[in-house]
């Protein structure tokens, strides 16, 4: 069975950090780009990284608001993407989610959120 999974949120102090895990299962992870979303509450789901697949050299793309304060990276060993963020700030709290398609090798159509395969999400929040 094809599937995402997502762990690691949670509670975390505006500054602070936490580690996102997607293990991917069913597929091998590595030939496919990755991408992690988010969605406030009451807002619609946005990109905000993506890694591409080893025939693109696993380039990392983010959008501006996270540059800086997110990487994303590959677990080879352990099927994952984790997504490592830091500097947290009141504007973060979301579910999280990430996200592939057999179909892409690279990120340019996995930002485009029309994708197969998503996990279940993870809920993260931020405060005092």
């Amino acid at each position: 069975q094809v599937q995402l999974v997502e762990s690691g949120g949670g509670p975390a102090q505006p500054g602070g950090s936490l580690r996102l895990s997607c293990v991917a299962s069913g597929f091998a992870g590595d030939d496919h780009a990755v991408g992690w979303f988010r969605q406030p509450q009451g807002k619609e789901r946005d990109w905000i990284s993506c890694m591409g697949s080893k025939s693109v050299n696993y380039s990392p793309y983010y959008r501006d608001f996270v540059k800086g304060r997110f990487t994303i990276s590959r677990d080879k060993a352990e099927n994952k993407v984790i997504l490592e963020m830091s500097k947290l700030t009141p504007d973060d709290p979301a579910v999280y989610y990430c996200a592939t398609d057999l179909y892409y090798t690279d990120c340019a159509g996995v930002i485009t959120g029309l994708l197969d395969i998503w996990g279940q999400g993870t809920s993260v929040t931020v405060s005092d």
